[in-house]
């Protein structure tokens, strides 16, 4: 039992008082005298040696302490409070001076440094790092970059984007450029040498005769020239017509003594195929000219068209998501404050997947069409060469008139029994036979004396010009090879390059989207399906870019011109090259169905003043007219019915 439960005397119980925490004043000087003066009722009480009270207080003191507090005894004094904050401190204190470390590796001076050599202003810039909640596409750590500095950089980011996009396609777009600009270049100058080498060959082999007529060869290159540079143009009715209006001139010019109306000479060129004045050479110049020319024309029409798409495929409009991407993996370590980090290799492979999953798709389709460019490029080199066409063509021409020299005899008798016999010229008194007349007129050509224009122009220039247009084929062959596959390697070729990203051989030290460390997601297929799992841009795999697809249907339409020019067929005139060779005369009549020579009837001419329908009417009649033919039918039907 505490002794406090009993009386004591005053000095004891102030001590008790004292023990529970509330102090008492001081005691003062004779105070343990006075009280027991006090208890006594005033009277003195002989006082105790000093050293006796001084050995009483302690002990005094420890029964306060007992019994202030309630319940059995405490079995000693708690710990100070102080100590587990120092063992704290103590465990804290080897990584404080790390802390200190890295507070100054992350300051931001390396970033206001790399941000001003952007050409931005350093004004909004921080010098340490700041809390970054406010960031909206980096991590919201502590960063160097506030939000307008981020929304600069993720336009930067967007910028350098399109220009890497156009600097990388700079290969394919110059070789389209350019050797569209040569090819076209060479041709046009092969057609103008062309038609200057047969002109000055003709006024010097048939002088005045040719140059009378010269408008009928100026309008056959003419419309080759427009045929070449896109026109309408049918080339084998184009070709039946020039051999038609050249047999209308030659035939007037064998036949002097005899006057030809429009109707005459529009029956004369009717039977061009069939009579075959010039020989074999039509039909031969007709095949080469159609193939080569089809066949160049189809090829310079490739080169624009794999320009123009090169071109518009090549000014990228990132989407919202692809911006995101790429402000997250060029520039968010300048704001973690490692603007020397770069892009890990695979981390870029993946970005630039999604950002140009439509680009990629144009793969398939641009492939094809380099395959049917490279195809056209070897018949131009071989079987569809222009040289062959162009070089000797003047030749080929002399050569058809020389065949209608020969023949001019028989052509003239089978035109008078086809045509009837035409009127004599009334101006012309002239006993000289037909070949007499053209003897004197017209030489054959020797081809040692094809003359050389003033300007240099000759057998040879159109050789070096051809020569030269070769090596520009063969140039562009090896191009068009280095093309394939370009879109689906675009992100390959631009993380390839140093300035963008750390290199493929550096995997650890480099920016992975969070931190300096490993990328570790797999790098994605190409095309745009395949962009569905893309852990780095967000992607609508269910909306294809229209302006891509417009390209790819562009593609796909010259790929199927090339085609049919490599097997010598003119895509826009599909139909007609299918017909009969003679369809531009109007015969509608094949090789190998109309005859070689006019099979008549009649064996006598027509008067020399009849009509010219009614004559070749009455050359084609048969022996049983068709009513004939359907009184004798009907009669035969009403007699049946009758019985």
């Amino acid at each position: 039992m505490c002794a406090c439960a009993h009386p004591s005397p005053p000095r004891l119980a102030k001590v008790c008082l004292g023990g529970r925490g509330a102090p008492g004043p001081p005691p003062q000087p004779g105070g343990a005298a006075g009280a027991r003066r006090s208890g006594a009722g005033g009277g003195a009480a002989p006082a105790r040696p000093a050293g006796l009270a001084l050995r009483a207080m302690p002990a005094a003191r420890g029964a306060a302490r007992r019994c202030a507090l309630p319940g059995p005894p405490l079995p000693g004094p708690p710990p100070p409070p102080l100590l587990p904050l120092l063992l704290l401190l103590l465990l804290l204190l080897p990584a404080l001076p790390a802390a200190g470390t890295e507070g100054k590796a992350r300051s931001c001076s390396e970033v206001r440094q790399a941000y001003s050599a952007k050409g931005f202003s350093l004004a909004s810039v921080p010098y340490q790092e700041i809390a970054g909640e406010h960031l909206r596409i980096c991590p919201q750590e502590y960063t160097c970059c506030t939000s307008e500095m981020e929304d600069k950089l993720s336009q930067q980011s967007k910028l350098e984007f399109e220009n890497l996009v156009e600097e990388t396609s700079h290969f394919v777009r110059t070789t389209f450029v350019s050797r569209h600009k040569k090819f076209d270049e060479f041709f046009r100058e092969l057609l103008e040498n062309a038609e200057r080498s047969l002109n000055d060959m003709f006024v010097r082999t048939y002088g005045m005769l040719y140059m009378q007529n010269s408008e009928v060869f100026q309008d056959l290159f003419a419309e080759l020239k427009r045929y070449y540079t896109g026109g309408n143009v049918n080339l084998e009715e184009m070709l039946n017509d020039f051999w038609a209006r050249l047999l209308e001139r030659m035939f007037q010019l064998i036949n002097p003594q005899y006057h030809f109306s429009e109707d005459y000479l529009e029956c004369v060129s009717k039977y061009t195929d069939q009579l075959k004045p010039f020989g074999d050479v039509p039909r031969k110049l007709k095949v080469q000219v159609t193939r080569a020319f089809i066949a160049a024309r189809t090829f310079v029409q490739g080169l624009t068209v794999g320009r123009e798409v090169a071109n518009r495929v090549s000014k990228v409009s990132p989407t919202p998501g692809c911006i995101r991407a790429l402000m997250k993996m060029l520039y968010c370590p300048y704001c973690r404050g490692l603007p020397t980090v770069k892009p890990c290799n695979n981390y870029c492979l993946n970005v630039m997947k999604g950002c140009l999953a439509n680009q990629a798709d144009l793969d398939t389709e641009w492939n094809l069409f380099i395959d049917a460019m490279l195809l056209v490029a070897e018949r131009l080199e071989g079987p569809f060469n222009i040289e062959s066409v162009m070089d000797p063509i003047d030749v080929k021409i002399s050569e058809a008139i020389m065949n209608m020299q020969e023949n001019s005899m028989q052509v003239s008798a089978k035109v008078f029994q086809g045509c009837g016999q035409p009127k004599p010229a009334p101006a012309l008194r002239s006993s000289r036979s037909v070949p007499e007349n053209f003897n004197t007129r017209f030489r054959p050509y020797n081809p040692e004396e094809r003359p050389t224009t003033a300007a240099g122009t000759s057998l040879d220039r159109l050789r070096t010009i051809w020569r030269t247009m070769q090596h520009g084929v063969t140039d562009i062959k090896e191009k068009l090879k280095l093309s394939r596959k370009f879109w689906s390697a675009l992100p390959y070729t631009i993380c390839k390059d140093e300035g963008v990203t750390a290199g493929p051989s550096v995997e650890e030290d480099c920016w992975n989207g969070h931190t300096k460390a490993r990328y570790l997601p797999e790098i994605m297929n190409d095309g745009l399906t395949n962009q569905i799992n893309n852990p780095e841009v967000d992607v609508d795999i269910t909306r294809p870019d229209t302006f891509i697809r417009q390209q790819i249907m562009a593609l796909r339409v010259m790929t199927n011109k090339l085609k049919n020019a490599y097997n010598g067929n003119d895509v826009n005139f599909q139909d007609t090259s299918d017909e009969t060779s003679g369809s531009g005369s109007g015969s509608g009549c094949t090789d190998d169905i109309c005859p070689t020579e006019f099979d008549f009837v009649t064996t006598e001419a027509p008067p020399v003043d009849s009509d010219r329908r009614e004559v070749e009417a009455s050359a084609t009649q048969p022996g049983w007219s068709l009513q004939t033919l359907l009184i004798t039918f009907l009669s035969l039907v009403l007699q049946r019915q009758w019985r």
